[in-house]
């Protein structure tokens, strides 16, 4: 393999200003064509190749640029679309139904992306599916990056990881890794196909899957799958790449085939400096990711050539290429649209753009010494140094009165009395039936609710103003609700953005950018919190709208807050504490605001976990001590609660099967939990563990626009049924329902209270 100085592992999609999303948007709505879809993607991927190219990246990826999801574009570049789709003869349309469903289909079911926000589509797998290789995609792109003058290297995720993340739809016993003799000729078609495009051709096979407990059982598949697919062509050079923590156990296996390089993350997983002698035995290349592709703190760059320096005294340096830790999907794009940021927090920050500047500058350090850096870089070196030191001493970080609270924490993380007493109670106060309606909290954020949000934050109308629109969009929501028979009900969280960013902003000791977008799914971005300092709440952060909302009906009106973990988990976090003494400071705000929602008088309050998940620790080892964060941080900021205060909380998609003791531990009154896309699979997982709780499983997918019928939303309450008594289930949607319109909304949630009436008559 050549001898590459640097290499980023992967690159954002979205647009630095949102571009594709716009575009694919405008194309579903039928706004626009396909063709303007194509143009935006084609402008972006050329921009993209262009930045990396201008800060010397020598190894720049071609088929990281996705329109939707990399897993399901590997799906059709295998020929794997599920039979259910067959019958759209348009490739994109069909494209797009396997990713949000349409009128005749239901979508793919979604899932994140190991233990990131990242959301990817589940590829449905069965025995005997005949795959038809396509990579008319990547000789696009590669032949398109040629002309701009990089050096592409093909990106391909692992099959693998493309297995363990599929699931098997012809029995539900079998794990889809039962498949790897099926899908490994595919993946040999696919180097053989590849080899054709150059001389010589670089490919990174991403395999994930491999810093999780799972690659103890796939370690003859590790040996068997590389050596094989490294074996099909000579002129391909296969990297296979790993991030996100340790690779020890398949890095023993991966050295003793004939791949060209190995790629660990040293960021996330330091014991990865364990195999460097058998790396170096090997006479491989390690791809040695340094730069934090996960983070946005700026990396300290006597740091990283350090690492370097001490990795090249086990494996020879010109064998030892600097990267970053994984793809840099995962921050947003640059700092550079970032007027209004603190000067000095801006300081402490890398996003996209400027950790390629990062990652040329530890490279160049690293193979030619400082003296060889140009003006330029040593005056972006010197800042570096600077704002490091600067960071380190900065009196933003530290608040004496939080600190001084933190000494109660151990007595207020506490469970309340128990479930049975506490839901005698609940039910007294709020005489809910079986089967209770409601819905997850937003609602659709419209192009006038922005704009009035927009105005406000611009200045352009007054407070008095922009509180009265707020008003008339609450009551028209709480109208609807209770025109439509819901039982219990929302305000519609019309004052806010987004879920964790509407809490970050009225939060003390956190900042936020004004373009840091990163995408979550499709076309769905989210714009993180930045966590710099300590966490205090100033003042009340909900009470106003709820208690508003609960003026307007005498239906129960939930009070709607997001919990210390998912803001923890969907926030860049401060690197210099744990990661647990923030989410503690995060959960006693979030304390206050329980307390002064239930003495105003909102007694059912949600407090949103929907990343609790997600959190985990990708080995089973590390485990104990986030859940023990994770669980106190709930119970301080729900332990407040009185016995009839009703506390739901709700969770996105995931596999509940290793954490229903934890979630059970939460002791939240009712969970709500997405399931519309896998039926009651999820469901059974409370059946079998005895889950006495109440549970509210999602019985529509919001993700996509389809609208359910009443009969599909009558098959899926029974099917759950089947699983859980009526007493113990509530009826929702699966999740928000902040990015559907309205004339989406309003049929579905109508057809989903009709259905729920339909069961009850016949249940008597």
């Amino acid at each position: 393999m050549q001898n590459f100085r640097s290499w980023v592992t992967g690159f954002a999609r979205i647009g630095e200003k949102r571009e594709l999303k716009k575009a694919l948007e405008s194309y579903w709505k039928n706004e626009s064509h396909f063709e303007s879809v194509k143009e935006t993607a084609d402008e972006l991927k050329l921009r993209h190749w262009n930045y990396q190219k201008d800060a010397s990246i020598d190894a720049v990826s071609v088929n990281d640029f996705s329109l939707y999801d990399q897993t399901l574009d590997t799906i059709v570049m295998l020929g794997l679309e599920p039979d259910r789709f067959r019958d759209i003869s348009d490739k994109e349309a069909r494209y797009f139904a396997m990713a949000r469903g349409d009128e005749s289909h239901t979508a793919m079911e979604m899932t994140k992306w190991f233990n990131t926000n990242y959301h990817y589509i589940v590829p449905e797998l069965r025995s005997g599916m005949k795959g038809c290789v396509d990579i008319s995609k990547i000789i696009e792109e590669y032949e398109e990056a040629k002309v701009v003058g990089v050096t592409p290297k093909v990106n391909l995720i692992g099959p693998l990881t493309f297995l363990a993340n599929g699931r098997r739809m012809d029995s539900h016993d079998a794990d889809a890794v039962t498949l790897f003799s099926e899908i490994l000729p595919l993946y040999e078609e696919i180097i053989e196909e590849i080899g054709k495009l150059d001389d010589t051709v670089v490919v990174q096979m991403e395999e994930p899957i491999l810093v999780t407990d799972r690659a103890a059982d796939l370690l003859l598949l590790v040996k068997e799958a590389y050596t094989r697919l490294a074996s099909v062509c000579d002129n391909v050079d296969l990297c296979v790449v790993t991030y996100f923590g340790h690779a020890k156990e398949a890095a023993a296996q991966l050295v003793q085939t004939p791949i060209a390089a190995i790629g660990l993350d040293f960021v996330h997983g330091p014991q990865n400096m364990d195999v460097l002698e058998l790396v170096a035995q090997s006479g491989k290349h390690l791809i040695a990711g340094v730069i934090d592709g996960r983070n946005i703190w700026v990396s300290d760059i006597d740091e990283k050539v350090a690492l370097l320096e001490k990795i090249a005294q086990i494996i020879a340096k010109e064998r030892v290429v600097p990267s970053t830790s994984c793809s840099l999907l995962h921050v947003p794009y640059t700092l550079a649209y970032e007027e209004k940021m603190d000067a000095q927090i801006k300081s402490w920050l890398a996003f996209g753009l400027e950790k390629l500047q990062e990652l040329h500058l530890v490279s160049k350090i690293f193979f030619d010494g400082a003296a060889s850096l140009d003006a330029d870089e040593a005056l972006g070196f010197a800042r570096n140094r600077e704002a490091v030191k600067e960071r380190k001493v900065s009196q933003k970080i530290h608040d004496a009165a939080v600190q001084k609270r933190m000494e109660s924490v151990a007595k207020l993380s506490h469970k309340r009395i128990p479930f049975k007493e506490r839901i005698v109670k609940q039910h007294e106060r709020f005489n809910y039936p079986p089967l209770c309606t409601t819905t997850i909290g937003s609602f659709p954020q419209t192009p006038e609710v922005r704009s009035v949000r927009r105005d406000y934050k611009q200045g352009t109308i007054s407070e008095e103003t922009y509180i009265e629109k707020m008003k008339g969009f609450i009551a028209d929501c709480v109208r609807f609700q209770e025109e439509i028979g819901l039982e219990v009900l929302v305000h519609g969280e019309f004052e806010r953005n987004d879920m964790v960013e509407y809490f970050g902003e009225q939060l003390k000791g956190v900042a936020f950018s004004e373009n840091g977008w990163v995408q979550s799914y499709g076309s769905r971005c989210v714009k993180p919190p930045i966590i710099y300092g300590d966490v205090s709440r100033p003042a009340p952060m909900t009470i106003y709208w709820s208690t508003y909302a609960q003026s307007l009906t005498k239906r129960p009106m939930k009070g709607m807050l997001t919990g210390p973990v998912t803001i923890l988990n969907w926030s860049f976090v401060r690197d210099d504490q744990p990661r647990s003494e923030t989410c503690y400071q995060i959960a006693l705000a979030i304390r206050d605001e329980v307390d002064d929602l239930q003495k105003a008088g909102i007694k059912m309050i949600q407090v949103d976990e929907a990343a609790f998940k997600e959190g985990y620790p990708l080995r089973i080892s590390d485990r104990a001590a986030y859940e023990q964060f994770a669980l106190e941080s709930f119970w301080i900021a729900t332990g407040i609660a009185e016995i009839d205060t009703q506390i739901h909380t709700h969770m996105c998609y995931s596999d509940f099967n290793d954490i229903i003791d934890t979630i059970e531990a939460m002791d939240a009154d009712v969970i709500s939990i997405e399931t519309a896309r896998s039926g009651n699979t999820l469901l059974k997982v409370f059946k079998e563990h005895g889950y006495e709780k109440e549970v509210g499983p999602g019985v529509y997918d919001i993700h996509s626009p389809r609208i359910p019928s009443v009969g599909e939303i009558e098959q899926q309450i029974e099917s759950l049924l089947e699983v859980l008594p009526a007493r113990q289930l509530w009826i929702n949607p699966d999740c928000g329902l902040k990015t559907r319109r309205w004339e989406e909304v309003k049929p579905s949630l109508a057809h989903m209270v009709e259905a729920t009436q339909n069961i009850r008559a016949r249940l008597g």
